[in-house]
């Protein structure tokens, strides 16, 4: 039956609960409902229940008839049976039974019809209403007085569960397995990426299917990534708020279902033939994706759920084991902890609680074939209540399990809660978001510079040259000589959380009207800088200044007063260059690279940094190229072809500063303008503004990497150092629009030759040993 069928509660006839069979396996049963035999097995967590049934949900003449059976009490509150004559594409839910003591926690209400938390897929829609919420709500959908348990039925208003029979594991050959030091990651939405992409077709556009359309796979294997992150996929429900506002949260970052995909981003097609149908086409982007050499990577959200805080709706686990699965205040057992903004958080001192998410991994890497997660406020799963560990067994389950220590692991090292900040501090396998690197890059860039603009200073090189050779500070600390090594870092600039790379040197504030919050939500350190103009230059009301051209700089230099035309070229150019520094420090920096959807062509959000209810063209990735979006697009394939084809770019280890066996330099060394070497003054002196960094090429058969870094506002004159004594060949400047022909003969200057260089802008050579 189709997932977009809908009811309401008038239109479901019940029947009274029948008592079903307990299968004898010898084995813990698997929690969820599975197809065996002549129909179904069903065992759910409700440690507190009194009674569970499982209730069938039949399509009879336009209305829904609704066949309930009473589960058995197994061990340690897991209730089953199994119930014969139960078929693939059958609707289903839970009615729990129990004591009604909100003071203790305790949350059942038989009136609300539950999501298997297990289930496969998912069909219907959630409509947000009193009949959701398990205590009776005023008019606002508030508590009322009293917390009184809610007798309206709620079958009509919730997402259901559907049974899917267990799709056939995905063979570890059909994957691309790209090692991490080969590894790119494009952070991507779904709907986003596609919603406008010429080539893909119209039906196809901001689905699974159009993601893994030919146009879409050429446009990133052109540019040279090798792994897809996608903004979370698992079934999803919009917040009440949000809904009141007629936004929808088009992150997906509210997670009702953890084994079923969201139905929205599949075809039409695969909608209205329903949850199997969208599976499949789910497993069928993975599978094309895979045949294009492409990673898959799941944004994961198990910190927390859809059902919000106290007062919010019963949709699944408040209503099967509240108690169970969420985190509680100990004084007070009915008080929720959030740790993750949202109302609620996930308690994963919980048994159940980690294998639910242990489960969930489990199934999207066998049975989907994803290749890695990124883990979503990553904090929260390793909390021993308010204290966080890296040795919490979640983490110890995810490095020895033998499915899930093989793929990639990419934690969001952080929540809300106490000591939340945690970045550098996840176990191996985990690699982590680097957040210090993101400040480092803006800082140096965006933030000291518009500080040097208004007469000030800003900081020293400290913090940027620990980033640029992989975060040793962070990732050097471990079990093993090394730490986890500088690939553990993921290193990015910007994510779908904040300004886009464009609109990080358009706005120096923050315009996020669209939300409907007046501009209070989203972040305030964005250490962006809008080069004195805020939001889009323009000198004409009908033309924006987006092309390039015009004396600009020349007309600076020669000391003729610029018109403002000439003033907004000038503005643009400066931005331009700017996006292409923080591009060049992203992609030529020690460590794993993270490029976000659109940041390529240059995307704006209008100044938007917290688009997480956006479904609209501010969030879409518009494909429709100025000349200087084409001439970015192909800056940042020649930066990402460079990394490709030098492993000194890609270190797999931390240098040490010392000459290695063989070699005739350190592997890093350190230069000021005038090539002789940083000392400690240097380093503490914010006044310095020009960075040379020299790593060695030796140890990986590759040549000497020179970064050289202007970031002062002035052209400076750079003597590169000696190094190994071979000529010096320019691989990149950030001063150029574009990157010259592939044929083109590289520049080569001497070592202890002196060059200049534009203000705001940096290098890459290479020495040819």
């Amino acid at each position: 039956m189709g997932s977009t069928m809908s009811m309401t509660a008038s239109s479901v006839r019940t029947s009274p609960a029948r008592s079903v069979a307990q299968r004898v396996t010898g084995r813990a049963p698997a929690l969820g409902a599975h197809l065996w035999g002549d129909g179904v097995d069903v065992a759910v967590l409700a440690s507190h229940a009194s009674a569970v049934d499982l209730c069938l949900l039949d399509e009879d003449h336009g209305s829904f008839r609704e066949r309930r059976f009473a589960l058995h009490r197994g061990p340690h509150g897991v209730w089953q049976g199994h119930v014969p004559g139960v078929g693939a594409g059958q609707r289903y839910g839970l009615r729990v039974h129990g004591r009604w003591d909100p003071a203790a926690g305790l949350r059942h209400n038989p009136a609300k019809l539950l999501l298997d938390p297990y289930a496969r897929g998912v069909t219907g829609e959630l409509v947000h209403g009193p009949e959701v919420y398990g205590h009776a709500v005023d008019e606002d959908l508030a508590p009322a007085p009293g917390w009184s348990p809610s007798d309206l039925d709620s079958a009509g208003h919730v997402r259901h569960g559907v049974v899917l029979p267990e799709p056939p594991v995905v063979p570890a050959d059909a994957r691309p397995h790209v090692p991490w030091d080969r590894t790119v990651v494009y952070e991507a939405h779904v709907r986003g990426l596609t919603q406008r992409l010429p080539g893909v077709p119209e039906h196809l556009r901001g689905t699974y299917a159009g993601l893994a359309h030919p146009a879409t796979i050429a446009h990133l294997r052109e540019l040279g990534i090798t792994a897809v992150e996608l903004l979370p996929i698992h079934a999803t429900g919009d917040e009440p708020f949000l809904i009141e506002k007629g936004l929808t949260n088009y992150w997906g970052y509210n997670t009702l279902g953890f084994f079923a995909p969201e139905p929205r981003y599949a075809t039409e097609a695969a909608q209205a033939q329903g949850p199997a149908a969208v599976l499949e086409e789910v497993r069928g982007m993975v599978h094309l994706l895979h045949e294009a050499g492409l990673e898959v990577i799941l944004d994961v959200v198990y910190n927390h759920t859809a059902e919000g805080g106290d007062g919010g709706p019963a949709l699944s686990w408040r209503g099967l084991d509240n108690t169970g699965y969420y985190m509680h205040d100990g004084v007070r057992p009915a008080h929720l902890v959030d740790v993750t903004g949202t109302g609620n958080s996930l308690d994963f001192r919980r048994v159940r609680v980690v294998q639910m998410a242990l489960d969930s991994l489990r199934y999207w890497v066998e049975r989907i074939g994803v290749d890695g997660f990124r883990f979503d406020l990553a904090t929260t799963l390793g909390r021993h209540g308010a204290e966080f560990t890296p040795h919490h067994p979640f983490f110890v389950g995810l490095a020895t399990d033998p499915v899930l220590s093989h793929v990639k692991l990419i934690a969001e090292p952080w929540d809300v809660g106490p000591g939340g900040w945690r970045t550098g501090q996840f176990p191996a396998p985990m690699a982590d978001w680097n957040d210090r690197f993101r400040d480092a890059a803006r800082t140096f860039w965006l933030s000291d510079p518009a500080t040097g603009v208004a007469g000030g200073t800003g900081g020293d090189l400290r913090d940027l040259a620990t980033r640029l050779a992989g975060s040793a500070d962070l990732f050097a600390h471990g079990a093993v000589p090394g730490g986890r090594g500088p690939l553990a870092s993921i290193n990015y600039v910007t994510a779908h959380d904040g300004f886009t790379l464009a609109d990080l040197v358009t706005y120096s504030h923050k315009h996020n009207e669209a939300n409907g919050e007046d501009n209070r939500d989203g972040t305030d350190n964005n250490r962006s800088w809008n080069l004195e103009v805020e939001g889009p230059v323009t000198t004409d009301p009908l033309r924006p200044l987006d092309e390039r051209g015009g004396p600009g700089d020349a007309a600076v230099r020669a000391g003729t007063t610029p018109t403002v035309h000439e003033r907004g070229q000038d503005i643009l150019l400066g931005r331009r260059r700017e996006v292409r520094n923080l591009l060049g420090t992203l992609l030529l920096s020690a460590g794993t690279p993270m490029v976000t959807a659109g940041d390529e062509i240059g995307r704006s959000q209008l100044g938007n940094n917290n688009a997480y209810c956006q479904d609209t063209e501010i969030s879409w990735v518009d494909w429709d190229l100025r000349p200087w979006q084409a001439e970015l697009l192909a800056t940042v394939r020649h930066l990402l072809s460079l990394r490709r084809e030098h492993p000194v770019l890609r270190p797999a280890s931390f240098a040490t500063g010392h000459t290695v066996e063989g070699d005739s330099i350190p592997d890093l060394a350190w230069y000021r303008a005038d090539a002789e070497e940083m000392d400690a003054a240097d380093w503490h002196d914010s006044r310095v503004r020009v960075l040379q960094m020299l790593r060695s090429g030796y140890p990986v058969g590759d040549g000497d990497l020179l970064l050289v870094l202007n970031g002062s506002l002035d052209r400076q004159q750079v003597t590169l150092p000696q190094g190994a004594g071979a000529d010096y060949e320019l691989l990149w400047d950030s001063a150029w629009e574009c990157p010259p022909p592939e044929d083109t003969e590289p520049p080569v200057t001497a070592p202890g030759a002196t060059t200049a260089m534009e203000p705001l802008t940096m290098r890459a050579y290479l020495s040819r040993r």
